[in-house]
């Protein structure tokens, strides 16, 4: 099973009151989601974002934003740049593809004989 993973892409402290403790310590974070699996490193292209009162510890969801929020949030939604979409091998796929190489190789030489004519 693959294990999902979200890597933070962006950070940045905003200066708007919280809507729990009025506080004016918001952290807004960008997460990238990456997976990995037995084989493949898979890059994808989903974005989430978390905000969070540096005072109160409490998540800041959409519902309870303000404008001065959401209108923060717009702007750095179009400054963060996600690594594109990639899929990568690891080192156990070129190690099975290896393997069923020279296993295609044993069974080549066996069927013709055992025997090799120069």
């Amino acid at each position: 099973m693959a294990k999902e993973k979200l890597v933070p892409i962006k950070e940045a402290l905003l200066k708007n009151n919280c809507p729990e403790c009025f506080n004016q310590e918001l952290k807004l974070r960008f997460y990238q989601k990456h997976t990995y699996g037995t084989f493949l490193h898979r890059t994808t292209k989903e974005v989430t974002h978390q905000i969070v009162c540096k005072k109160c510890n409490s998540m800041i969801y959409p519902v309870k934003w303000t404008d001065d929020i959401e209108r923060m949030f717009n702007y750095y939604q179009k400054t963060v740049e996600p690594e594109p979409k990639s899929i990568k091998p690891t080192w156990r796929l070129y190690l099975l593809l290896f393997l069923l190489f020279l296993l295609a190789a044993v069974a080549t030489y066996f069927l013709l004989g055992g025997t090799i004519t120069y």
